[in-house]
């Protein structure tokens, strides 16, 4: 017998997580499937950091808090930061970005991933929320007016609106063939978390070098300001050169990248290398179906946003859907689910091509432009209002908000 529901989120992610629990007072028959093939064990406090970190924004955080998960996030760990220095490695240009430019108290916090997916889980097992764990997407097809679902062990699933919420590699939209523009940055990102003889001081930074983005992101634990994750962008050949490294050398490496700008880098993490590539599908959503965070775009974590564009997207979906189910349209409509699409898809493009603009004018070698990017960093520093619309755009404050996410 096939399983049935209203709505089928596929993907129990960060995002997927958080669209269910904007829908759970819905009255809407929601299940969310969880493919992760094994149990992850409760989160501990005194383990290492997570590699994989998110900088959430305020309009994430509001989002969170108004989930009910916010809270749980902040009794595991979490690091606010309120200032963001970025320079130039190849000459003299750097910009200094503020909370307090703005009236705000900070600017993010440095999540990590485990931590927000832990927090959201709690919450999703306080809730009448359905669930099926190891549920594996093998198949999926049309069945009349709805989606049938096979999953890898033989249970077969059937609803009228599927949600993929299932990342980059989305086999939902592989499935269903929704179509893609994405091309590959030729860099790898090596990240890690690393403990230096300077406090971060609450403070991102970013150093743009020959090779790319080499980000030193704050974090905290019993109040010790000493621990950072990195996000290190380089060539496939230079990241594999690294990666071989024992700690010791890799923190001589890491150091001298870094201009020492956190005195010495005194230990550091297991690494992990991730290949990254830029993918935006063409469109979101079709008869039935709907697109969210990754699965929909993913972006060069130049800036640290992609999770936040995900959360934005579950918002603005669950406000579509709850306001067409209170009207009585079928929720399934492409003419609703484009609602979505028409709201989401301007801001994602646009702060994809900033961010890619951003990255490319950063890698450009001609002398001309490296004296350009300089003077323009310079420029923009002493321009207070400028670095407040910048400061606006990161706490995720501009644009069409969704109710969860405005004050």
């Amino acid at each position: 017998m096939d399983m049935r529901a209203d709505l089928l989120i596929v993907g129990a992610g960060m995002v997927g997580s958080a669209l269910a629990l904007a829908l759970q007072d819905s009255g809407l028959q929601v299940l969310l499937l969880d493919g992760s093939p094994m149990s992850v064990k409760p989160f501990d406090s005194e383990a290492p950091f997570e590699p994989r970190v998110s900088a959430l924004s305020t309009a994430s955080q509001r989002i969170l808090q108004r989930l009910g998960v916010w809270e749980g996030i902040e009794n595991r760990r979490s690091s606010p930061y309120s200032d963001m220095h970025v320079w130039d490695g190849s000459g003299t240009g750097q910009i200094h970005f503020s909370a307090a430019s703005v009236h705000a108290e900070v600017l993010g916090h440095i999540v990590e991933n485990r931590v927000v997916q832990d927090a959201l889980l709690d919450r999703l097992h306080d809730c009448d929320l359905g669930m099926l764990a190891h549920a594996r997407l093998e198949q999926m097809r049309r069945s009349g007016d709805d989606w049938l679902l096979t999953l890898a062990d033989g249970r077969t699933l059937r609803a009228p609106l599927v949600i993929a919420a299932d990342g980059a590699n989305s086999a939902v939209r592989r499935l269903t063939g929704m179509a893609t523009r994405e091309w590959d940055y030729m860099h790898h990102a090596i990240v890690t978390s690393v403990r230096s003889t300077q406090p971060h001081q609450m403070t991102a930074w970013q150093r743009f070098t020959d090779n790319g983005p080499l980000a030193f992101l704050p974090l905290e634990r019993d109040g010790q300001q000493d621990w950072c994750s990195i996000v290190w962008s380089t060539t496939p050949s230079e990241a594999e050169r690294l990666m071989a490294l024992d700690e010791e050398v890799f923190c001589r490496e890491l150091e001298r990248a870094f201009e020492g700008r956190l005195g010495k880098v005194i230990s550091a993490d297991p690494r992990l290398c991730v290949p990254l590539r830029q993918r935006h599908a063409k469109r979101y959503v079709q008869q039935g179906l709907a697109l969210i965070g990754d699965a929909a775009h993913t972006i060069h974590p130049l800036a640290g946003q992609g999770v936040n564009l995900g959360f934005l997207d579950a918002a603005v979906l669950a406000e579509v859907l709850l306001q067409a189910a209170a009207r009585g349209e079928q929720l399934a409509d492409v003419k609703v689910l484009s609602r979505y699409e028409r709201r989401r898809m301007p801001h994602n493009l646009a702060l994809m091509a900033a961010m890619e603009g951003f990255e490319r004018l950063f890698q450009a070698d001609p002398l001309p432009m490296r004296w350009l990017r300089n003077a323009g960093l310079k420029l923009v520093d002493q321009m207070p209002e400028a670095k407040a619309l910048f400061v606006r755009e990161a706490l995720g404050l501009t644009g069409d908000l969704p109710a969860l996410a405005k004050p």
